[in-house]
């Protein structure tokens, strides 16, 4: 259990299970895998009726941002983002991080049939970064990995608000409405557990936490937006808890899972030139983008200091932050399934783009990261002497 709560395996992991999803698609078992994945499962007297992958991706990923919402609640409350000075520098990196991408994916696939894409290269994966500074940032200031979760953090807000906002379709209102009041009582009885009481209590909201995913998901509103607002209803203690309780689920089994069937992708058969811009922009927009968005932005928020301080957070920590920032995967996979839920060539394609640009990203902010690093331990070395 251990090792699924450190920062470098889960990461490990989760890159693993993508590779092998890719090799199996495209092995001789692939057809029957993917036959495997669309496998309709229903459950009986209810509107529930989605394929495995579906189930998946809508009900699996829902806890990982259920823990996703517990470390935003606290880190809104309690940690980094807790007060508008601490928000504001990280916010305005991350800003350009969004933005950036965005413009660039828009330039390359403005198709109407392409540029429905243009959310996909917003993500960072933020447990492949932190397994990043885990793995190459043995030194580096806290300082600078404080700026690095933070923008990771803000990033996770803007792919949920994303979700939420621009993958609605035909939301039923009364769905949505009991799925809010469940959420209410559910919030409601997180602070009212005791040591008394918790043996009946936990397992009620769990019941009412699935019975409002499900009414959530009938809504037409994403269903992993129901692990968000459950998340950050829940009372902060009885959430760090849970959170603890499903970390090991989530890193060893859950996000595997999820980046497993995502990347249960035919490679197309075909030349570079016949492959969709929707391929090639978010391959560029997610190391090239991320990079140029965060540095540019993070350096205008660093100019505000008082005249003759260094800056808080300087140029190549920037640069290293914007490699990190590149790697999109989970929230990026999510979001490439949603804008291109209709055409299946295209999601596939979206696909190969988001695991293409963070594996550039992924090697890229290795090796930054791991150069900033030494510089910092060398300067430790030298202050020592």
């Amino acid at each position: 259990m251990r090792l699924l709560r450190a920062e470098r395996f889960p990461a490990f992991l989760l890159l693993g299970a993508a590779v092998l999803g890719l090799i199996v698609a495209n092995s001789p078992v692939g057809g029957a895998v993917l036959d495997f994945s669309h496998i309709e499962l229903a459950v009986p007297g209810t509107p529930l009726d989605l394929s495995i992958a579906h189930w998946v991706a809508d009900l699996l990923l829902a806890v990982f941002f259920f823990g996703v919402a517990v470390e935003l609640q606290f880190e809104l409350t309690r940690g980094q983002l807790n007060t508008l000075g601490k928000a504001l520098k990280p916010a305005i990196g991350a800003a350009g991080g969004v933005l950036v991408p965005i413009g660039i994916y828009l330039v390359v696939a403005w198709d109407p049939a392409t540029r429905d894409g243009w959310p996909i290269p917003t993500a960072t994966d933020i447990a492949f970064a932190l397994g990043v500074l885990a793995m190459f940032g043995k030194g580096l200031p806290s300082k600078v990995r404080v700026f690095l979760l933070a923008l990771a953090i803000i990033d996770d807000i803007v792919g949920i608000v994303f979700i939420a906002v621009l993958f609605a379709t035909d939301v039923d209102l009364a769905s949505l409405v009991v799925g809010v009041v469940l959420i209410a009582v559910f919030a409601l009885l997180s602070r009212l557990v005791s040591e008394g009481n918790r043996v009946v209590l936990v397992p009620l909201m769990i019941v009412l936490a699935l019975v409002a995913w499900a009414f959530v998901y009938s809504s037409g509103i994403h269903a992993t937006i129901a692990g968000v607002l459950l998340g950050l209803a829940i009372r902060q203690g009885e959430g760090m808890r849970a959170r603890h309780v499903l970390e090991p689920w989530i890193n060893g089994l859950i996000l595997p899972i999820f980046a497993f069937f995502s990347a249960l992708v035919v490679i197309p058969q075909v030349s570079p030139s016949e492959l969709s811009p929707a391929l090639w922009a978010i391959l560029i927009a997610l190391p090239v983008g991320k990079i140029i968005g965060i540095t540019l932005f993070g350096s205008i928020a660093m100019a505000v200091r008082p005249k003759g301080t260094p800056p808080e957070i300087r140029l190549p920590d920037l640069i290293a932050a914007g490699a990190l920032g590149g790697i999109g995967f989970t929230v990026s996979l999510l979001l490439s399934s949603l804008a291109f839920a209709d055409d299946g060539v295209l999601r596939d394609e979206a696909t190969l783009g988001v695991l293409g640009g963070s594996t550039i990203a992924l090697a890229l902010s290795g090796v930054l990261v791991s150069l900033r690093a030494r510089h910092y331990r060398r300067l430790a070395v030298a202050e020592t002497v």
